[in-house]
């Protein structure tokens, strides 16, 4: 990796602000019977800056953004440092994708936004399952009920995220060509 300059630091930034702005304030909260859960835009700004600013950098601005939106909620809290790891591998590996493969552009950003957001419910879901049955030391019954309830949710952010993401690249890309790409020289059509 190049090293980063103040313009890369400061586009990771502006990402990871937009990643906590849409996690903080554009959600639907859900209460439901074991506890609430939530539909929210925070995965749509994730896969954005994979899409926008590449691997390594959409990784850390969406690593960040969450990791800042669980750090100000108590809910979240605890869960900050699985929430940076699990959104940076999201935003990185579709950000991977758009750089690496050969196919069209709309097949790449589709293909990145699917497998980020895909990887991102894997990593949750087997998360939520090894908190709640080997650290809480919860019944299976109880644990897979949460994890049914939280793969469902989970599962429909991932949709939304996919659907909204990559209209949105897609549409930002001319722009973003311009003043967000670190990396010129990386085959975007």
């Amino acid at each position: 990796m190049k090293k980063m300059t103040v313009k890369d630091i400061t586009r990771i930034g502006i990402m990871a602000a937009a990643v906590y702005v849409a996690s903080a304030f554009l959600q639907i909260p859900i209460p439901t019977a074991i506890g609430s859960t939530r539909l929210h835009m925070g995965n749509v700004m994730c896969l954005l800056s994979g899409m926008l600013l590449g691997a390594v950098p959409g990784g850390l601005a969406a690593g960040t953004g969450s990791m800042f939106f669980d750090l100000t909620n108590p809910a979240y809290i605890t869960s900050a440092p699985f929430t940076f790891a699990f959104k940076f591998l999201m935003a990185w590996l579709c950000g991977k994708i758009i750089a690496k493969c050969r196919a069209g552009l709309k097949i790449r950003f589709i293909g990145g936004a699917a497998a980020g957001a895909f990887l991102y419910v894997l990593l949750y879901i087997s998360k939520t399952f090894i908190e709640d049955r080997f650290v809480l030391g919860l019944p299976v019954e109880a644990v897979m009920l949460t994890v049914a309830q939280k793969s469902a949710v989970s599962s429909a952010n991932a949709v939304i995220a996919v659907i909204v993401a990559v209209p949105l690249g897609l549409a930002l890309l001319p722009a973003a060509a311009k003043f967000i790409l670190p990396c010129p020289d990386t085959d975007r059509k």
